[in-house]
């Protein structure tokens, strides 16, 4: 209302002024009539003569065609523009993350030791945090966790170590014994080899070992080098994953200080749903393991191969690979099978594994994984695969929560945006109205 009546206002004063100016135009040609009366016509003075404009000289002007684009870059077509723009982007993009992957590959030891230190910390995190619950101070919850953590894994290992020298003689018995009796299908089977052939083919090995034992000497040595490196890096990792179970919040606090700032509460809010990730699949995949090697280990118990738990333990160690890792490491059962009992039960051993491995992935990742981490089992394989290149086994077994935590990240980024945008656009709509 106020409005209509200000823009009324304002129409009648422009209407006003206007009359007021044409009516002073019009007394002032009176006056200007009147007083060439008087004067006569001698005294008029001639009117001022108007200063021509200068004049500049032509210019030439291009005359366009319209058939033609007026410039080249509008001869290109808009997809081979978005195109390129793309790819230089993309090619950008690329550099940067080879230039990562090449600091990293330079410090893979310290790489290595923080994520293992981070999926020891995502396991043991819970554990701290219900006894802050019951009132132990944090120092000593997280003393505490890890010191049995430490105690639990020394554990395995001298019971993987017991178990091995423990049977060590038994197995080197019946492998001797199965060679022998390789030997004797050689001879008597439908290859028909003579003992001859055998023992010639027996000192070929043997030359070979001896000429090339300087490269097995070189071997050994980067033997105990891999050695020296996978200890230092269990050192780290230890004191990395006490520091995280002591003192993660302020570190991720010092971390979210070093983003831009407007970033900061972005991944403020992203970093609690990408540690929950990560937590819960650190869990579910220990669940997973523990299941693969109870069931192969009661089955290989079952056949009567030898070394039954310390083979378990192993498959419990493979199966942080997911749906491929208990097959591969499963394979050492079915050789030592094969070696000591004989063809039948080595191939039940591998019948055992292709059955576990089967309700691993059909029914135990959906079950306890698929909830938690949203990752399709063809990223899961990929994944898996591109680590192994990238790293080994340690880049193997990182590969699949480095993608499910990248996963929760994108997906809480791009509702947030969205959210963002909702409410940006409902503030608009009500300031119109």
């Amino acid at each position: 209302m106020l409005k209509a009546l200000a823009r009324t206002g304002a129409v009648a004063a422009g209407v006003w002024a206007a009359l007021e100016r044409r009516r002073r135009a019009a007394a002032q040609a009176d006056a200007f009539a009147a007083a060439d009366a008087e004067d006569g016509p001698a005294d008029r003075l001639p009117p001022p003569r108007r200063a021509e404009p200068e004049r500049l000289p032509p210019v030439h002007r291009e005359v366009h065609n319209p058939g033609r684009p007026a410039t080249p870059v509008e001869a290109v077509p808009w997809g081979l523009r978005v195109a390129a723009e793309s790819t230089w982007r993309l090619l950008l993009l690329g550099v940067a993350l080879y230039v990562l992957f090449r600091v990293v590959d330079m410090l893979r030891l310290v790489a290595f030791a923080v994520l293992a230190a981070l999926l020891i910390s995502a396991l043991l995190e819970p554990t701290v945090s219900w006894l802050k619950r019951l009132g132990v101070p944090r120092s000593l919850a997280a003393a505490g966790t890890f010191l049995s953590g430490l105690a639990g894994i020394g554990l395995v290992g001298w019971f993987v170590v017991w178990q091995v020298t423990s049977n060590l003689e038994s197995v080197t018995g019946k492998v001797q014994d199965g060679v022998n009796q390789l030997r004797e299908w050689l001879v008597t089977g439908p290859l028909h080899l003579t003992q001859q052939q055998i023992n010639d083919f027996a000192r070929q090995i043997s030359t070979a070992i001896g000429s090339n034992s300087e490269q097995i000497t070189s071997a050994g040595f980067t033997g105990v080098t891999i050695a020296v490196e996978v200890l230092t890096g269990v050192v780290l990792a230890a004191f990395t994953t006490f520091f995280l179970l002591y003192d993660g919040a302020r570190i991720w606090s010092w971390a979210l200080r070093c983003l831009p700032r407007h970033s900061r509460y972005a991944m403020a809010g992203a970093g609690p749903k990408a540690w929950a990730t990560l937590t819960a699949y650190v869990r579910g995949t220990v669940f997973v393991a523990f299941i693969d090697a109870l069931c192969i280990g009661i089955g290989i118990q079952l056949l009567g191969v030898p070394m039954a738990m310390p083979l378990a333990v192993i498959i419990f160690l493979g199966a942080f690979v997911p749906l491929v890792g208990a097959l591969v490491t499963g394979t050492i059962a079915v050789l030592i099978a094969l070696v000591t009992v004989g063809p039948f039960t080595a191939l039940m051993v591998l019948v055992v594994l292709v059955a576990v491995q089967q309700i691993e992935g059909h029914l135990l990742q959906p079950l306890i994984l698929g909830r938690a981490v949203a990752v399709h089992p063809l990223a899961v394989v990929l994944g898996v695969a591109a680590g192994s290149i990238v790293g080994g086994i340690g880049g193997a077994i990182v590969a699949v929560p480095l993608i499910a935590v990248t996963n929760t990240v994108v997906s809480h980024l791009r509702r947030r945006n969205a959210a963002g945008l909702e409410v940006f656009e409902a503030l608009e709509n009500a300031r119109q109205k």
